[in-house]
C-alpha cells in the first residue's frame, strides 16, 4: 500500500533530501549534493525564489519506508506574467515500482488542476539555473554537480503515466587537445579591434563581484528568446552570487567589455567537483570541504556552465575572444577535459560555436509533459 505524505517538518525535509542517498548508494555514477545546501534550497528564508514561486514536497511511503519523492512547483513569474500555465515538478526519484511513481505524479497533477494550470512539465527546478531533465542516454558515466542522475528505468515510468517528451537536451565534451588556437586567435584580434573590445583579467573574487549583477542582466537578455526561460530577479542575483561565485575560480570567469566598460559577453566555467562530492558524501565536515577545495585547485576537468553574448554582438565572433582567454588559462593550468552542461538540442546557435572542437555527446536528457 503506497501512501503519499507532504513534507511539513524539518525531519521530513531531511528525509526528502536524503532519500537519493539510499536509492543510489550502489551507483558509481550518482553525485550526491551537500545535504545542508540542498536543505537551504527549500528554505523560504534562504532561497529568494520563493518570493515568486511556491513548492510543495511529497514523500511516498510503503509501510514506514520511503520509496519515492517529488517537488511540485509553481513559478508565478512564468504563470502570471508570461501566461505559461505550467505545473513544474522536480527532485523526482523513486524505486522501480510503477505504483509509486504514478502516485507521486498524480499528486502533482491534482495540484496543477486545482490552480487551473494547463500542463505539467518535469523534471525541472525553479528556474533556468537549476538542474533539468531525466537522463535517457549516458548512464555509465559520472554525473556532474549541475545535473540529476537517474536509473534507466525512470523512462518507462514517465511513459506508463502517459507523459510525452517536451524538450530535448544534450551534454557534450571534448579533450582540451582538440582545441586548435588557429581557429580563433587571429579572429579574436580582429574582432577586438573592430568593435573596441577588451577581455578583463580577473584574479580575485572581489574583482568579479562588481560585474556579477551585469552578468545576470546579460544572462537574462541573452536567453530571453529560449523556450521555458524565466528571468532572474534582482533578489535572486544576490542569492546566486553568494551561493556560486565563491565556488568558482575567478580566472574561470571571463568578461568582455566595450570601450565604455559595458559588459557585452561573459562565460563561467567551473572545476569538475563530481568526484570530490562523491568523497564528501553529502557532508562538508569534517573532511568534505577539503575534497572540494582540492578539486577547485587541482581538477584537470572543467565544466562550461554559462556563456552569453549581448544580442547586438551575436554572430560577430565575440565567442572567439572568450575562447582565446580560456585557451591561455587552461593551457597554463594543464586542463585535460572540457564538458558542457545540458543544452537544448534546438539551440543551434550554441552548438555552432563549439563545432571546431569536435565535441562528442556523452549524455542526453529530456523533460516530459502531460496536458491536464
Amino acid at each position: 500500500m503506497i501512501t503519499i505524505k507532504e513534507v511539513k517538518t524539518k525531519s521530513d525535509l531531511k528525509a526528502f533530501v536524503k532519500f537519493p542517498f539510499k536509492l543510489y548508494k550502489d551507483s558509481k555514477y550518482w553525485v550526491p549534493p551537500i545535504i545542508s545546501e540542498e536543505i537551504k534550497t527549500f528554505d523560504k528564508n534562504e532561497n529568494p525564489v520563493f518570493n515568486d514561486a511556491e513548492a510543495r514536497l511529497f514523500l511516498a511511503y510503503n509501510n514506514n519506508s520511503i520509496v519515492g519523492r517529488i517537488a511540485a512547483i509553481i513559478n508565478s513569474l512564468e504563470v502570471e506574467k508570461q501566461g505559461v500555465k505550467k505545473m513544474r515538478f522536480g527532485w523526482f526519484d523513486f524505486i522501480d515500482d510503477l505504483e509509486v511513481s504514478k502516485a507521486l505524479l498524480d499528486k502533482v497533477e491534482s495540484i496543477g488542476k486545482e490552480h487551473n494550470l494547463e500542463f505539467t512539465e518535469g523534471p525541472v527546478g525553479f528556474s533556468n539555473l537549476d538542474k533539468v531533465g531525466v537522463m535517457t542516454e549516458g548512464f555509465d558515466g559520472i554525473s556532474s554537480m549541475m545535473t540529476w542522475y537517474n536509473y534507466p528505468y525512470y523512462i518507462k515510468h514517465y511513459e506508463n503515466a502517459n507523459y510525452t517528451v517536451e524538450k530535448k537536451y544534450s551534454e557534450s565534451g571534448f579533450p582540451f587537445k582538440n582545441v586548435k588556437p588557429e581557429f580563433f586567435f587571429k579572429a579574436q584580434e580582429v574582432i577586438k579591434k573592430r568593435y573596441q573590445l577588451k577581455a578583463l583579467q580577473l584574479t580575485k573574487t572581489s574583482e568579479v563581484m562588481p560585474y556579477a549583477d551585469k552578468m545576470f542582466d546579460l544572462f537574462n537578455e541573452t536567453y530571453a528568446s529560449l523556450s521555458s526561460f524565466v528571468a532572474i530577479t534582482d533578489i535572486q542575483k544576490e542569492y546566486f552570487k553568494k551561493k556560486f561565485i565563491s565556488f568558482i575560480n575567478p580566472e574561470y570567469i571571463k568578461f568582455i567589455v566595450d570601450k565604455d566598460d559595458k559588459l557585452i559577453g561573459f562565460a563561467v566555467v567551473m572545476p569538475a567537483f563530481a568526484k570530490a562530492l562523491q568523497k564528501a558524501n553529502g557532508k562538508l565536515f569534517p573532511f568534505g570541504f577539503l575534497h572540494i577545495l582540492k578539486a577547485k585547485k587541482t581538477s584537470k576537468d572543467v565544466i562550461f556552465y554559462l556563456i552569453g553574448i549581448h544580442p547586438d554582438y551575436q554572430n560577430k565572433g565575440v565567442h572567439a575572444v572568450i575562447f582565446n582567454e580560456y585557451y591561455k588559462t587552461f593551457k597554463e593550468k594543464g586542463i585535460e577535459n572540457c564538458v558542457r552542461t545540458p543544452e537544448l538540442e534546438d539551440n543551434y546557435a550554441i552548438h555552432q560555436i563549439w563545432k571546431h572542437f569536435n565535441p562528442e555527446v556523452y549524455k542526453r536528457r529530456v523533460t516530459y509533459r502531460k496536458n491536464l
